[in-house]
């Protein structure tokens, strides 16, 4: 008896240890929880700053709207306490960063960027076109990039930095990343597919320069974040989303700030 309980116990399997330690609920709660901090403590470092320059809140407040370099340094900070508190709680929670898809890139990870570009867009524009036609969604809202749009000269390359490098990594270590590995831990894919769009595209429709909601840019991230959990299951990593994710913002910049009539190329 006792040889037939050693060869079974030899035979089972291991129980699998893949690295995601927390759960649905721990990844929302976590996401809100660090994106609401980021910006509280990023505003503070910016009205504490002003404080120490004897200035008001009213001072940093204008410095964020209208200064190129300190909203550059706000982004950074912001972004970086993202990444950091993502960080934190995989450490405490003994997890680690391959779980999250953060772990040697593969050459292919440079091609399926374009990939997911071909298949994001006709996606795009089928859904808006359908929703426009079903409903009151208004194609021409705009969103506050935090930015003006008639920057130009080296203050341009700060802004592309806070647009479309950062965002990107940011992004996706926080949302196809942690909160998409902790909602599929318990959940099916598609659900955890469509909350993750959900979470992320909520922050994008409140960037609305006119007030109310930024419908336009909720239907836009939420189609991409469907395509970027997509590269994150086909490679496994998150470098391909990242890419994915640079290159639309890169499209959306270059259009908003006129980046090729600057460049004096014409079509």
């Amino acid at each position: 008896m006792s040889k037939e309980i050693s060869k079974k116990t030899e035979l089972s399997p291991a129980p699998k240890n893949d690295g995601i330690t927390w759960g649905p609920w721990g990844a929302i709660i976590t996401i809100i929880v660090l994106f609401f901090i980021e910006s509280v403590v990023a505003s503070l470092v910016i009205v504490v700053y002003a404080a120490l320059k004897s200035q008001n809140v009213t001072q940093a407040t204008n410095w964020l709207s209208n200064s190129i370099p300190y909203g550059f340094w706000f982004t950074v900070f912001a972004e970086t306490l993202i990444v950091a508190g993502v960080w934190f709680f995989i450490r405490i929670r003994k997890g680690n960063w391959r779980a999250i898809g953060l772990y040697r890139p593969q050459k292919i990870d440079a091609a399926y960027p374009f990939i997911g570009l071909v298949i994001y867009y006709p996606i795009y524009i089928i859904a808006v076109s359908i929703l426009a036609t079903l409903t009151k969604l208004n194609i021409n809202q705009q969103q506050n990039v935090g930015f003006s749009q008639s920057t130009t000269g080296w203050p341009l390359i700060l802004v592309f930095i806070c647009l479309v490098i950062l965002p990107p990594i940011a992004e996706e270590i926080a949302f196809r990343g942690f909160l998409y590995s902790g909602l599929k831990k318990s959940l099916p894919k598609i659900w955890a597919v469509i909350f993750t769009g959900i979470i992320f595209a909520i922050p994008h429709a409140l960037e609305s320069q006119s007030g109310g909601l930024l419908w336009i840019a909720a239907v836009d991230t939420f189609i991409l974040s469907a395509v970027l959990c997509w590269l994150r299951e086909k490679t496994g990593r998150l470098y391909a989303g990242m890419g994915l994710h640079a290159l639309k913002n890169f499209i959306a910049f270059a259009y908003v700030f006129h980046i090729f009539q600057q460049l004096n190329f014409h079509f």
